[in-house]
Parts: structure tokens; sequence; C-alpha cells
């Protein structure tokens, strides 16, 4: 199946909500369904992507400010390096997280969420969809227990909790918001639904 235009699909939520396991799957379907499909995700493992990966380890190590600026250095290297070039040779391109995360955990620290989307939607391209898996922060933390590399810059209960009140005020017609504790498959399917009856907009 060629699409007429690269199509950008985003898997947004906070920490343990499920989007990698749902942005895997999404992969998964499209490349069945006869698609170009590449994966994505912020932060990514470049220069930028490992230096906020390495800082999240230590609570505080990071003024807002500076979280802000990482994001934004390593988002404009996804972006040239990976996005522009996939979505340009009209593939379609699965991301684990991008600038509306920005927006809510940085908004979430007193940023101004509008100057936030303004930075990046000057050289960021604009998603088809984005779906916003919610989840409770004590459930997501749960999920999240076991993983070897904590990151107590991100994962705090009463931090997260204003994140997903940010994720929360995104609406428009690219937006989907799934509860996150349904069973994974059913929300594989949802998922899947909607990016296909995208795709079929935009097939050849």
């Amino acid at each position: 199946m060629k699409l007429k235009k690269g199509l950008l699909i985003v898997l947004e939520g906070i920490d343990g909500s499920g989007k990698t396991t749902q942005a895997r799957r999404l992969v998964r379907a499209l490349r069945r369904a006869g698609l170009e499909a590449l994966s994505f995700r912020e932060p990514t493992r470049g220069r930028w992507g490992r230096e906020i990966k390495e800082k999240a380890r230590r609570p505080d190590s990071l003024t807002p400010e500076q979280e802000l600026s990482l994001f934004l250095k390593d988002r404009r290297e996804n972006v040239s390096r990976n996005l522009l070039p996939s979505l340009g040779r009209k593939k379609a391109v699965v991301l684990d997280r991008y600038y509306y995360s920005t927006i809510a955990y940085q908004g979430a620290k007193g940023i101004s969420r509008a100057r936030v989307r303004r930075l990046n939607e000057r050289f960021a391209p604009r998603p088809d969809l984005v779906f916003i898996l919610d989840v409770d922060p004590a459930r997501g933390l749960g999920r999240i227990e076991g993983r070897p590399k904590k990151e107590p810059l991100f994962e705090r209960k009463g931090y997260l909790a204003r994140v997903r009140r940010i994720f929360r005020t995104f609406r428009g017609r690219r937006f989907v918001h799934l509860d996150g504790t349904r069973d994974k498959k059913d929300i594989a399917e949802a998922i899947r639904g909607n990016v296909m009856r995208l795709v079929h907009r935009f097939k050849r």
C-alpha cells in the first residue's frame, strides 16, 4: 500500500501509560497492512537525548529552562535527521513522545505552555494523529517500578498528576484520548482503527 503523503502518528502520556508498548504494536500492524512504517522516540539516542537521560537520573539536576533547551535541541535533530526525511519519502512514522510531552512536562514546572508550543511549532511538523493514553500517576509509576534506570527528575507522583492534567487539555480533531488502563489488545485495536481510517484517506 502506498501513501500520497507521509503520515506522522504520535503516542503520548505520562510515564507508565503504555505508549511505548502501543507504539511498537502500531508499527507492526501498519507493516502487516503493507505500509512502510518507521518508529522513533524522544528523547532520542543522540547527543542531546543521552544528556537528558543522564540528567534525569538525578532529581533537580536541571532547571525547567535547561530541560526545555535540551528537549528543543534533541527534537531539532530528530526532525532534521529522521522525521522530515521519512515523511518526505511518504512513509508512516510512529513517534513515541513529541512536543506535547514538552508542553505537559515543562508546563507542569511553570513554563508557559503557549511559549513551549510556539517554540516547537516553528520547526517541528505537526502530527496527523496524537493518541494520549490516560492513567493515574500511581498506576503509571507502579508499572515502571521494576525498570533498572530510574528517572527521579520526572518520575514523581505529584508532578505527574500536574502533567496528566495538562495532557487532558489537548483537544481538537487530531487528538484521541484513550483509557490507558484498558486491556492492551483493546487499546491497540482502537489505535489501529483510527490510524487505518486516516491511511485510507491518503492511500494512492
